[in-house]
């Protein structure tokens, strides 16, 4: 196969994740999106420049899509979650974020208050809707299918409370580890369930745990991988062991978390918040690429809402000049993109990823 011979898109990710380069570089949005205010913006100026809307530009070039299985559990309350935790919209002006305005287990004491907990169950879920899903997902041609979203410890501190959960697993470790087993041991069977429905479709199984703030790691780097290490070890094995790889969202400063985020099994380092501390893309790539793919990296917090179109050219190519060298990278937003960022860096962030090739 030509270097530049034109790809599918799941053969352009499978080609990256073996750390071998493409005809152009993997493009998602993986943890990301556009909010709602910055998509009406971005709508209004395809249309008049280009007669395009946001779906017809973005479709072709987006190359990892996801799909789950069908919610048949009981009726939920009005933003509430599978896990009992509710969340209220709080505006920020031109739009809203959900925000938890209910920690179900914000008083539990000791197991037994645990015990009596509504804890979900894979029964809740029809998994046979996958492959038709799945065939729908691919009927504009072949994509990346990923699956989400095993977040251990955020699921967990949602029905706890941010600070009750550190709290805990400082003061009350046999309450914290109750509440991550139960969590873990879900994922575990929930995302077995998902990956043996696909019959070996699904290429990404999309993890997470925000642990790193924007100057550093949210917990000391021993608490870390005494507490939530292990659980996402298991479940990435059951993952690995299913055909699928691994990819791992953390937003802010984790460079030293690397190692050990290697060790238990991920194969992707998503987000890339390199406005944090400490955060060098020329590092990681020189220290763990060899280990790690990664996808994100551009900015939703400098450049793509306060640079010109030329600053957000710039990031994507060195980004990908840097990142993407000998494969092993999917070009992204590192988060959602923000209300207020002008639709003509969203635009240079595509438009660049999609015909820029340094290699």
């Amino acid at each position: 196969m030509g270097l530049r011979e034109v790809l599918t898109s799941r053969q352009r990710v499978r080609l990256a994740l073996a750390h071998q380069e493409t005809d152009r570089i993997p493009i998602a949005m993986v943890c990301a999106g556009i909010n709602p205010p910055a998509y009406r913006a971005l709508e209004a100026h395809l249309g008049r420049e280009r007669g395009l809307t946001v779906r017809e530009y973005l479709d072709p070039l987006i190359d990892i899509v996801q799909v789950g299985p069908r919610y048949i559990g009981p009726p939920l309350a009005p933003g509430e979650d599978i896990w009992g935790v509710r969340r209220a919209a709080v505006s920020y002006g031109e739009g809203s974020y959900d925000e938890i305005a209910h920690y179900p287990l914000a008083e539990a004491r000791d197991a037994a208050d645990l015990a009596t907990h509504r804890w979900p169950s894979t029964a809740w879920f029809d998994y046979a809707v996958l492959p038709e899903r799945i065939a729908a997902a691919q009927a504009q041609g072949e994509r990346c299918i990923m699956v989400t979203n095993g977040n251990i410890f955020e699921s967990s501190w949602y029905m706890r409370g941010f600070e009750r959960m550190f709290e805990d697993l400082a003061l009350h470790p046999d309450l914290a580890q109750g509440i991550l087993e139960r969590v873990t041991a879900f994922y575990i069977d929930h995302f077995r369930r998902m990956l043996e429905a696909a019959r070996g479709e699904v290429d990404l199984v999309f993890t997470a745990d925000d642990i790193g703030g924007q100057n550093g790691l949210l917990m000391s780097l021993p608490m870390w991988e005494r507490c939530l290490k292990p659980c996402h070890a298991r479940l990435n094995q059951v993952i690995h062991e299913l055909g699928a790889k691994v990819i791992y969202h953390s937003d802010g400063a984790v460079m030293e978390a690397a190692p050990g985020l290697i060790e238990m099994g991920i194969d992707v380092l998503q987000a890339l918040q390199f406005d944090a501390r400490g955060m060098d893309p020329v590092a990681l790539k020189k220290d763990f690429g060899d280990r790690l793919c990664f996808e994100g990296g551009v900015s939703v917090q400098k450049t793509l809402p306060y640079g010109s179109p030329e600053d957000v050219r710039r990031e994507v190519e060195e980004r990908v000049a840097i990142l993407g060298q000998g494969g092993g990278y999917i070009l992204g937003p590192s988060h959602a993109i923000q209300a207020g960022t002008p639709p003509e860096n969203i635009l240079a962030l595509f438009d660049t990823a999609a015909r820029y090739y340094p290699f």
